[in-house]
């Protein structure tokens, strides 16, 4: 796709046009490509600000997802240091799939240049995004399960835990019309690795269920999330079980 023209190239033209103009009508003429040609200079100096206004625009549409992705892939590691690895991997997707595709057109050069910038607006965006507090997991394993169980009941799973021993992989057992679902809960201080993935994809196939997830506070390592996008295991927040309806698990499937 060709960019717009360049500021010089666009004075360059206004100028040859208005001093045409000017043979033949004269200082009238003149005096209006000297116009022209200041709002071309005015047009271009304001195109940062309108680059940034768009951005904000589109980020602002979705503000309330982002910022519950913010708070999902943000924490505090066991050395008390804050890992945003997946928050910043989630505003770069949204870069690319969302802001950047709407302003290629108008501009081109300003996708490469000042992608800084727009991540910056959409990181203050999403910080500025009023969006309810939630309580805080409990601490250890199987209060964080039980923790799960409550938010899947609440959005209209028939859920149970399954025994301390001999689980399979499966921490619950869910079933909603007619798919079962069974779910692997990591209350985690860094991201979660393949292994889960891989218990959950035993987990299915043992409990014979049409759909396996991982539950987090955390986010996911690179390599789980290529593995849950080859074996249709969903990686989910634990934000995400109150809402959770059988379709989102089998889009995964």
């Amino acid at each position: 796709m060709p960019g717009q023209p360049s500021l010089v190239a666009r004075l360059f033209w206004t100028s040859v046009a208005g001093l045409g103009l000017g043979l033949v009508y004269g200082p009238p003429a003149l005096a209006a490509t000297v116009a022209g040609l200041g709002l071309v200079v005015l047009r271009h100096l304001g195109r940062p600000g309108r680059f940034r206004s768009r951005v904000r625009r589109i980020a602002r549409r979705h503000a309330e997802t982002l910022a519950l992705r913010r708070r999902q892939e943000c924490f505090v590691d066991a050395y008390g240091n804050e890992i945003r690895d997946g928050w910043l991997r989630e505003c770069d997707y949204f870069l690319d799939r969302t802001v950047m595709p709407q302003l290629e057109a108008r501009f081109p050069d300003y996708v490469a240049t000042r992608r800084a910038e727009a991540l910056a607006i959409v990181e203050a965006v999403a910080e500025a995004a009023d969006v309810p507090e939630e309580d805080g997991p409990p601490e250890d394993g199987i209060g964080y399960e039980l923790f799960c169980l409550g938010r899947l009941k609440a959005a209209g799973w028939r859920a149970h835990p399954t025994p301390a021993s001999g689980d399979q992989g499966a921490d619950i057992v869910a079933t909603r019309g007619r798919t079962r679902l069974v779910v692997q809960c990591k209350r985690y201080g860094k991201p979660v690795g393949n292994a889960a993935v891989q218990e959950a994809a035993a987990a299915r196939r043992y409990w014979e269920a049409q759909a396996a997830a991982v539950v987090s506070n955390a986010g996911f390592t690179p390599a789980a999330r290529k593995l849950a996008a080859a074996t249709g295991v969903a990686l989910l927040h634990h934000d995400a079980l109150g809402t959770l309806a059988e379709e989102d698990l089998l889009a995964e499937a």
